[in-house]
């Protein structure tokens, strides 16, 4: 039932390492937010706002390159793509002109 000193010390030392790790890694911290369910519902609230706020301009971005590489390339005055973009931008063309009425 008894163990060894050198055994107990070992022992010791691991339990010394397991503590100090535990406290670097912040569970106790960790802990404390999630019983606070205002705080986690605020952070994950803002969190989610970021990223929508960041999909969207994103998304605004890329679309605005898009349009920009489009424009580049009606100008070039390739027959085939230019004929297919001509024919989206008369369908987007009478679609809004339905729209309106």
């Amino acid at each position: 039932m008894f163990i060894s000193r050198k055994r107990f010390r070992r022992l010791e030392s691991k339990i010394d390492r397991l503590v100090k790790d535990m406290e670097k890694s912040r569970i106790r911290e960790y802990v404390c937010y999630l019983e606070n369910p205002k705080r986690v519902f605020f952070s994950n609230f803002f969190a989610g706002l970021a990223r929508g706020f960041g999909a969207s301009v994103g998304f605004t971005l890329l679309a605005a390159v898009l349009l920009y590489l489009l424009q580049k390339i009606v100008r070039w005055n390739l027959p085939i793509i230019g004929d297919f973009i001509n024919e989206i931008a008369k369908i987007v063309e009478n679609n809004l002109r339905n729209s309106r009425r």
